[in-house]
């Protein structure tokens, strides 16, 4: 069934709108809001708090607890995060929906990629133009749009907005968790791909980190009482990296990439202290018991060798994401949705993970690519296409419109199983 005649005069405020908010964008892709620039995330959270507010019942920022990181040095560091945002209208609302995003980017306030420029007319590029200040103006467009229509009331929605999901939403974790419990649906606005795909099943992820303890002496004159933080990390990486291969043989969607590795000084000094970070990737949870056993057993093993202590810090921040009938309820949903704007969706299992993974293990089926289209996203050569603002919109106003009419269905199914 086509929805352009009703919506009409909606798409048309959507159309109108999109410059603007075009405009916008490129100002808050000017804000460095890397996930550890508190100031910046601060400024990024008055500029969406301005926005958002206006469409709002209640408004709230939310100050999330510091965390613990084993830093490179080999110390135990504070990590202190940007502020936490909500926002929500009608929660007494038949249908409860969420819609998540992230104002944090991957990119660092001494990064020399700072500022937004247009390539062609259809194409932007800048820090965050996709992921994902772009989709939270997607989002803002969908909502602002849903709140002009006469039965506004049948839907009652809360934005949840973090400040460190680039980092694995450490912090906005329990938050999250807590909001998916309340709703009946969530959307994500992570960017599509250029070509439109999103993401259908997603794998899990775990950050992992290793502080390897040794004895220093003089490599030359007392090199025997010594023993290499060094040599023993370079001994249990090894193993973990063989872990991708003894995958394949039991649970073949696992990687092991080990990320960044510290330690040593001077050439004659024996090392007695060595960091490792590392990333686990999984697409079930009998694949994340599998990892975690595996690491256990290589840790232990190491710390059976003289005069070595060896330490593992972080876990599993995400797990996978997968299909399941209300999910699949969703996707069609938002098929049907397409086909009324004439706009092909398609679905693509991924290895990347974002918070719907973390709305999915809470029990919400939930759509997470709903953002702009564009590409190359963590690198200097983000973009997105400029025409998909106001597609994009208008997409997420009809799943909006399809939930409001036809959520009861969903709701059966989640409580039928």
């Amino acid at each position: 069934m086509s929805h352009l005649g009703e919506n009409q005069a909606t798409f048309a405020w959507i159309d109108q709108s999109a410059p603007a908010m075009l405009e916008r964008l490129v100002a808050w892709s000017g804000i460095n809001s890397g996930s550890h620039n508190v100031a910046g995330l601060q400024a990024m959270a008055e500029q969406i708090k301005a926005l958002f507010t206006p469409i709002a019942e209640q408004a709230d920022s939310v100050d999330l607890a510091d965390a613990e990181q084993l830093a490179d040095d080999g110390q135990i560091h504070a990590l202190q995060y940007g502020p936490l945002l909500t926002f929500s209208k009608r929660p007494q609302a038949p249908i409860q929906v969420l819609l998540t995003g992230h104002m944090d980017t991957v990119f660092p306030a001494d990064c020399a990629f700072q500022s937004a420029n247009f390539i062609d007319g259809n194409t932007l590029h800048g820090p965050g133009v996709a992921d994902m200040k772009g989709g939270l103006l997607v989002m803002f467009m969908a909502l602002a749009a849903w709140e002009q229509q006469a039965d506004a009331n049948q839907l009652g929605w809360r934005v949840v907005i973090n400040p460190d999901e680039e980092t694995g939403s450490l912090a906005s974790a329990p938050h999250l968790a807590h909001y998916a419990k309340e709703a009946d649906l969530g959307m994500v606005f992570e960017p599509a791909l250029a070509d439109g795909t999103l993401a259908g099943e997603r794998k899990g992820s775990g950050n992992f980190s290793l502080r390897v303890t040794g004895r220093s002496a003089h490599a030359g004159r007392e090199f025997h009482l010594g023993r290499n933080a060094i040599a023993a990390l370079a001994e249990v990486l090894v193993q973990l990296h063989g872990l991708n291969t003894k995958a394949q043989q039991q649970h073949d969607g696992v990687t092991l990439n080990i990320g960044r590795i510290q330690g040593g000084g001077p050439v004659n000094v024996v090392p007695d202290r060595a960091v490792a970070h590392f990333n686990v990737r999984m697409d079930n949870d009998g694949a994340q018991r599998w990892l975690q056993e595996e690491i256990n057993a290589i840790v232990a093993q190491a710390n059976l060798l003289d005069g070595i202590h060896v330490e593992l810090f972080g876990g599993f921040t995400r797990p996978a994401k997968l299909s399941t009938p209300a999910h699949r309820l969703l996707c069609q949903w938002l098929t049907d949705c397409g086909a009324a704007l004439q706009v092909p969706i398609t679905f693509k299992a991924t290895g990347g993970c974002c918070d719907g993974n973390n709305l999915a293990a809470a029990g919400l089926p939930n759509i997470d690519t709903l953002g702009v289209r564009g590409g190359q996203i963590h690198t200097d050569q983000e973009f997105m296409l400029v025409d998909s603002l106001a597609e994009r919109a208008k997409l997420s106003f009809l799943l909006l419109q399809r939930a409001s009419r036809h959520g009861e269905q969903l709701k059966t199914l989640l409580t039928n199983g």
